[in-house]
């Protein structure tokens, strides 16, 4: 009876050192300190270092720089196991996250944004390149969709913590990164320490990869990177600006996004699994127009909000362009693959927060016609994901 409850635990514990455990540990702790670090960023930069949208457009152009360099994950990755780098890249994101609020001033802003960014954008590749190999096709959309919900959980207890402590302890900007920060790092030494060495199923290449028949999943991230900057950069900073959102207000205003998200997005992940990406990507982009036109017109701060919220459901759609890359990729291609396209995502990404900063303070509601435009794009683009998908079947059969 011992001996049989001893490997019935054994068993239980081996479970929960799956790849997918791995994978949800680091998305919670991904969650906490990243979104901790992005909610409070706009109140942070505005009251603490008097930023404008030049500031702030070359913070974030700074940010997506190492994005922009993720392709040099696949050098790093020719004497460093992908497991361990994703790791490695945790570390660094906590730490800049820890020592951002000790650093109020523009030059020590920009440093530990860079730093927290290298390690974001290290793991996001890795991440990627790891999930698309540990799951199968079929369960891929909706493990993703599993993912961005409990992603969507965690960062709205920590939007809800971050409100209880402006709203109620009124405590400092640096004490409340240090907070965040620091349980990130506690949560990285557990994952070192808890897991044994994942697997790839497939041994993966260790040189850089772009082939031609990738060809319509690059445009596709090139523009999804382009908009994404609109939003992240500027939606945020308009409630701000605009409509003078406090901490508290853009903290509930959080909250509100990953409770919709938690709830939609395994929703969603199944049916991109049902539908097929085409669809589900046509439907993005037609409501991302819609948005990003609404915010250029918009002048009710209850209807910006709205807006706000509506965008960031969307985003959940782009899990059918990370399953149509799955479908048509060589399973060898797939860690070099994350990593260029993480680059192609950020090559316009670096661009434009400076870019549209200047255009910022001309005119604020060009900056959303453009993310309109680029969404129009990106319509036209999906109309042949069907078309590829055919093509690329048809190569396996032949």
């Amino acid at each position: 009876m011992a001996r049989h409850n001893l490997l019935t635990l054994s068993e239980r514990f081996k479970q929960h050192q799956s790849p997918k455990a791995f994978l949800i540990a680091c998305s919670v702790l991904v969650a906490i300190t990243f979104s901790a670090w992005m909610a409070m960023l706009n109140n942070f930069v505005i009251e603490k270092a008097s930023f404008s949208g030049v500031e702030i457009g070359i913070l974030q152009s700074l940010r997506e720089i190492p994005g922009f360099l993720a392709f040099t994950a696949i050098f790093i990755m020719l004497v460093i196991r992908e497991q361990t780098l994703a790791l490695i890249s945790l570390c660094l994101l906590t730490i800049g996250v820890a020592l951002t609020g000790l650093f109020p001033f523009e030059i020590g802003l920009y440093a530990t944004t860079v730093l927290m960014s290298v390690g974001f954008h290290y793991f996001e590749t890795v991440n990627n390149s790891l999930t698309l190999q540990w799951l199968s096709k079929s369960e891929a959309p909706e493990f993703l969709g599993q993912l961005i919900s409990i992603k969507s959980l965690v960062s709205l207890l920590t939007y809800a913590a971050i409100w209880f402590c402006f709203s109620v302890l009124l405590i400092k900007y640096a004490t409340a990164y240090l907070i965040f920060g620091g349980i990130g790092f506690v949560i990285l030494i557990w994952l070192w320490l808890a897991f044994p060495r994942l697997e790839a199923p497939v041994e993966q290449h260790k040189k850089m990869i772009l082939r031609k028949r990738y060809w319509l999943f690059y445009l596709l991230t090139f523009f999804s990177g382009a908009r994404r900057q609109i939003f992240v950069v500027f939606a945020g900073f308009l409630m701000v600006e605009k409509f003078n959102y406090s901490p508290a207000d853009i903290a509930l205003l959080f909250i509100a996004n990953h409770l919709l998200s938690w709830y939609l997005a395994p929703k969603i992940g199944k049916l991109i699994g049902k539908i097929g990406e085409q669809k589900a990507l046509t439907i993005e982009y037609i409501g991302l127009i819609l948005v990003f036109v609404g915010y250029g017109l918009v002048e009710n701060s209850h209807l910006a909000a709205g807006l706000y919220i509506i965008d960031h459901v969307f985003f959940a759609m782009a899990i059918a362009i990370k399953t149509f890359f799955q479908k048509i990729a060589d399973p060898a291609d797939i860690a070099a693959s994350s990593g260029v396209s993480f680059t192609i995502n950020h090559i316009a990404a670096v661009v434009i927060p400076v870019l549209f900063g200047l255009l910022w303070i001309t005119s604020p509601e060009l900056v959303f016609y453009a993310g309109a435009f680029m969404a129009g794009c990106s319509l036209v683009l999906a109309q042949l994901v069907d078309k590829i998908l055919t093509i690329q079947l048809n190569t396996q059969i032949a």
